[in-house]
């Protein structure tokens, strides 16, 4: 099977503080990669140089494109970048205000997605709009509330729906429970793993909660200091860590 995404030899400094280095991978389609470690592990440096939020300083990030082909996006325009992520790729923030327009409507922010890839007639955008609020477990009657009258887990909802209306091949999902309270962690986790397997999604998921990855993920890769240190199948990682460093993440010794 062809990877995806394949990651060759990735780099990310800040001065004289790494980011990542070295980084390789693959990623294959309708598989879910959890990325793990503590604080300043470069586990978000790294989502954020794959999702084209930060610059890399050498190595490769190949995207299979739908439209673009096999292309590097380190190396590719940005306008091209810009089309990508409305298309193939999606991000979710940990915070859903950042991935949210709180001025317009709850149906607006989903429709938005939608007419950027093309969507023209209203009552099919707003039609699939409510589907996609019902999908997430948000009642159809709230499509012209604006988020800012949605509570935290409702608003972490509206930002999936708005990401996954466009059937994007790749979501980029950055601690996508953080912030949450359990309950609501719960629901959501819930959510999010049956949308993932019901539509064949790729996922990439940084997270500090190994419950998360278990949940979610088919693979595992942990970071310190910048470097993959161990990776493998999630069970495999977990159950039976090989890297010393793992085995603290997992006996919880250390604060993630």
């Amino acid at each position: 099977m062809n990877s995806l995404l394949s990651v060759t030899n990735l780099n990310k400094d800040y001065g004289n503080k790494r980011g990542c280095f070295n980084v390789n991978f693959d990623l294959f389609p309708g598989e879910v990669l959890g990325i793990v470690g503590e604080s300043g592990s470069g586990k978000s440096t790294l989502m954020n140089c794959l999702a084209g939020h930060q610059s890399v300083d050498t190595g490769s990030v190949m995207f299979n494109s739908e439209t673009l082909g096999n292309i590097d996006t380190v190396q590719m325009a940005e306008v091209d970048r810009r089309q990508l992520a409305r298309t193939d790729w999606a991000f979710v923030h940990q915070n859903p205000r950042d991935g949210l327009r709180l001025g317009i409507s709850a149906g607006a922010n989903i429709g938005e997605r939608l007419m950027a890839i093309g969507g023209r007639h209203y009552g099919d955008i707003r039609q699939t709009a409510e589907q996609w609020l019902e999908k997430v477990e948000i009642r159809a009657e709230r499509i012209d509330d604006r988020p800012s009258t949605f509570s935290g887990g409702m608003q972490q909802r509206l930002q999936i729906a708005r990401n996954l209306v466009t059937s994007p091949k790749l979501i980029f999902m950055d601690e996508p429970t953080g912030g949450l309270d359990v309950s609501v962690q719960a629901t959501l986790l819930d959510l999010l793993r049956s949308l993932v397997r019901e539509l064949g999604l790729s996922a990439i998921v940084v997270t500090h909660d190994l419950a998360v990855v278990r949940l979610l993920a088919d693979r595992v890769m942990v970071m310190q200091q910048g470097e993959v240190i161990e990776t493998g199948l999630v069970d495999q990682v977990l159950d039976d860590p090989q890297h010393p460093y793992t085995q603290l993440l997992v006996s919880s010794i250390l604060q993630v």
